[in-house]
Formats: structure tokens, C-alpha cells, sequence
């Protein structure tokens, strides 16, 4: 932890959602946001009255609030380097252009990915993303939803890999600025779903 604090850690959490590429450009287009992944430092030059790191920042930048900025892009190149073990690959736009790849600077064991590959499926299977379940497909994936403009209205997340068993393909999908109850990012991305299977894109 951080002073005495159990647990991860922000320092931990900065280090390991780095290898991943947040808080960065992903280097695929000339004109990206950098996003921002909060740390010791980062609350020390903008918050200089209050500097301190409490326990409670960690935990809200643990679930993505507080300081935590990411792109679409850098979300799904992140799901992709999941998806595949620690492999990074640079997005590109043109069809037919191949995205360089780069192994993430940190070994993480099989194990830990098979946890979270586990885990990204049976939000599916049994969690919060069940609407994208297909007997052809297998899809991966995690979901999430952010408070804003005081609590009022969301952002919507989904992202995730398929197949499951031999991931080809990652997906990140954001529905911005939605009412509290309404069509939620995995219903968007439901529809695709089919589309994908009369593609031949299956198990």
C-alpha cells in the first residue's frame, strides 16, 4: 500500500495500468489524448493545497473515478493486450496495415491471465453482460458505468475479446451521456453480435 496501507497500493496500481498503455497515446494516430492515470506526484502539482494521498484515492482510482482518464483507443488496445497475454499492438486505421507489436515491459504469470480472461468471460456467462451471449460466439468482456453531471446521467462502458478460447479480435464501446436508466453499451453492442456470427467469425 501507500504509508502503511494494506492492500495494492497507488503506486502499484500507476506502475501496472501503465504497462498497459493508459495515461499515454497509443502512437497509432498523430493526434491523440493523453488520458491520465492518477499518482502521488500528479495530486502533489495539481492539488497543491491539499497534496496529501489519502486511502481514498486509491480506492476511487481503483474503480476509475477520481483523477483516471482513458480514451476508447487506449481502452481496447489495453482489452487486446489482455486478451493477448501481454502482447501490445499499435492500432492503425487502414485496412491491411499491421500494427506493431510490443510485449508488455511487465511478465505477468498464465495464471493471472487465465484469472482475468476467466473472470472477462463469465461476465458474460452469469454477470452484468449477459445480453451478448451467442451459441456460435464466445465473447469476453467487462462493463462499467460512470457517474456524471451530478449523478444524473452515465457514460456507458463495454469491452472484451473473441473468440474466448482463441481471442482474434478486442472491442471497446462507450455510449456517452445517457439517461441513468436507459440502453446500456452491451445492448449496443448485442446487435453486433450476430452480425459477427453471419461473418463466420465463431468459435
Amino acid at each position: 500500500g501507500h504509508n502503511g496501507q494494506k492492500g495494492l497500493g497507488i503506486a502499484k496500481i500507476h506502475e501496472y495500468l501503465s504497462y498497459f498503455g493508459f495515461g499515454k497515446p497509443t502512437g497509432g494516430f498523430a493526434e491523440e489524448k493523453q488520458g491520465n492515470i492518477p499518482s502521488i506526484e500528479w495530486k502533489a502539482r495539481t492539488f497543491a493545497k491539499d497534496p496529501v494521498w489519502r486511502l481514498g484515492d486509491t480506492y476511487n482510482t481503483s474503480i476509475g473515478q477520481y483523477g483516471a482518464q482513458v480514451t476508447p483507443l487506449q481502452v481496447v488496445r489495453a482489452v487486446g493486450g489482455i486478451a493477448r497475454r501481454g502482447t501490445m499492438v499499435t492500432p492503425v486505421l487502414k485496412k491491411g496495415d499491421q500494427g506493431q507489436e510490443e510485449l508488455s515491459p511487465h511478465s505477468f504469470s498464465a495464471s493471472s491471465f487465465d484469472v482475468v480472461h476467466e473472470g472477462m468471460r463469465m461476465t458474460v456467462t452469469e454477470g452484468t453482460a449477459q445480453g451478448l451471449q451467442n451459441p456460435s460466439l464466445s465473447v469476453a468482456a467487462k462493463t462499467g458505468t460512470a457517474q456524471i453531471s451530478g449523478n444524473t446521467r452515465i457514460n456507458s462502458w463495454v469491452m472484451g475479446f473473441y473468440p474466448y478460447a482463441n481471442p482474434r479480435y478486442a472491442y471497446a464501446v462507450l455510449l456517452e451521456d445517457g439517461p441513468i436508466i436507459s440502453s446500456s453499451a452491451v445492448t449496443a453492442f448485442k446487435g453486433v453480435v450476430p452480425v459477427l456470427v453471419e461473418k463466420g467469425i465463431v468459435d
